[in-house]
């Protein structure tokens, strides 16, 4: 998992047809509580908004958090941070 916060939107009218839906939103990602500079293009799954802190799973977990096991995603947006202590 890795935190990180949402920075912008990607808008893509044309698109796999398993990804039909689904927003993309830009992420930068934070460790030891700043922001890092990288940022991450992911599958929002939850309703996530800019400036938010969120939780991303990678790899074939992000599929499988999104129901979607034979869609391409490599990063999806699981959670919202309510409280980042």
């Amino acid at each position: 998992m890795i935190l990180a916060r949402i920075k912008g939107s990607i808008v893509s009218t044309v698109k796999n047809e398993k990804l039909v839906g689904y927003k993309f939103m830009i992420v930068e990602t934070i460790e030891n509580g700043k922001l890092t500079g990288k940022h991450l293009l992911a599958v929002d799954g939850v309703g996530a908004g800019i400036g938010e802190e969120v939780l991303i799973a990678t790899g074939s977990a992000a599929r499988l958090a999104l129901d979607r096991t034979d869609a391409p995603v490599d990063a999806a947006i699981v959670g919202i941070v309510d409280k980042n202590q």
